[in-house]
């Protein structure tokens, strides 16, 4: 069974809509946050709190990470990241374009592919179209994304057409593989391909309008957060949205703050993902739905409310925020958990409320209070 989208409920007011992607690792509602899970593990989760407590119906992997540790011998051993992580709903997998993007000092962009060197033991290895669609196949996820090169915001025009061409050609070559090959482990899987073209709204139509014409189960939105003003980004989406497919899942790919995926949502976006949440609370950031907490900060000392007031996550109930900024201060673990659990709580939260707003016609209104509140410093 290939992966399926049924969509729902579209907003009158703004291009925001929600539905229900199918796979056969479980049914996703959407819009919806993917928690990353980089190396096979969202850091410092659980799987059973990742379900029950932050409510994840899908997690991301990351290609270029998997394939140098554990390696592809080990994960197709265990018969998949599925089994090897005991994690027994979706996943996606990207491509490792962000990598080619992100090791510019450590890689040599060439037609046949990316020649690049291990952050871990400096090991010189390849990516092409092909290898990447084998190795996503290897890892087993339910989603498989196409390679390509993901050039910064704030790339000149010639610069970024030549990278849109490479991209092309690379998305045209993974497809055949794709299609050439067969699962390894019994289930389905599908291949998004990835829009990208910069700020330049011509490289962005004629790469929206590519990528439609091969008749995928789901596209992808790229180079974007990567330096540009968030403006221009969501410039760039309304004029992919406008082309892509209605009837097919829109993934906008490593974005980003909650104001970013409610304006992501209202311009139809169905699918985030992003280190943020964890990243960020690792470090003493907290989103909540009145504004975002540096729990380090004095202020917070004898402060023995609920992280969120208005019981967005799990941690509302359980820990105050004096206690929380007492565990980041001791250094105490414990502090950082909690913290990646109630922001990805938090994520999971935002996108439930604006699946309930849009299904109830009222999504505009309560986004436009939302993105003020979420964005502001308490």
């Amino acid at each position: 069974m290939a992966l399926t989208f049924d969509l729902q409920h579209t907003d009158t007011e703004t291009a925001a809509r929600c539905g229900q992607i199918h796979t056969e690792h479980g049914e996703i509602s959407t819009p919806i946050f993917m928690p990353v899970g980089t190396v096979a593990t969202v850091k410092g989760v659980f799987h059973r709190d990742l379900k029950e407590e932050v409510r994840a119906e899908i997690i991301l992997g990351n290609t270029y990470h998997l394939y140098l540790r554990p390696g592809l011998e080990v994960l197709e051993a265990a018969g998949g990241l599925h089994k090897f992580s005991a994690w027994d709903r979706p996943v996606l997998t990207d491509s490792g374009g962000y990598q080619v993007f992100s090791l510019s000092n450590t890689r040599k962009l060439a037609e046949e592919g990316c020649v690049f060197r291990s952050h871990i033991d400096g090991s010189k290895h390849l990516f092409t179209p092909e290898n990447v669609v084998d190795i996503q196949r290897t890892i087993g996820a339910d989603i498989v994304m196409a390679l390509d090169e993901c050039p910064p915001g704030t790339a000149e025009y010639a610069y970024a057409k030549k990278s849109l061409g490479l991209t092309q050609r690379w998305l045209e070559r993974g497809i055949k593989r794709f299609d050439g090959t067969a699962p390894k482990y019994g289930y389905s899987q599908s291949f998004f391909p990835i829009v990208q073209g910069c700020v330049y709204p011509d490289l962005r139509r004629a790469a929206a309008e590519h990528a439609a014409n091969l008749q995928r189960e789901g596209y992808a939105i790229g180079g974007l957060a990567v330096g540009e003003p968030a403006e221009r980004m969501y410039e760039m989406i309304e004029v992919v949205n406008q082309i892509l497919p209605q009837s097919k899942p829109r993934y906008l790919m490593g974005v980003g703050t909650p104001e970013n995926i409610l304006e992501g949502i209202a311009r139809g976006v169905d699918m985030f993902d992003c280190v943020m949440p964890t990243r960020n609370g690792r470090n003493g950031m907290l989103f909540t739905s009145e504004g975002i907490i540096n729990i380090r900060n004095q202020k917070w000392a004898k402060d023995f409310s609920p992280v969120d007031p208005n019981g967005a996550t799990f941690v509302d109930s359980a820990y105050s925020r004096a206690y929380l900024r007492h565990l980041f201060v001791s250094k105490e673990m414990l502090g950082a958990q909690i913290a990646s659990m109630h922001n990805l709580g938090f994520y999971l939260w935002l996108v439930q409320q604006a699946r309930m707003h849009i299904a109830a016609g009222t999504f505009a209104a309560w986004k436009n209070v939302m993105v003020k509140k979420v964005a502001a410093r308490l």
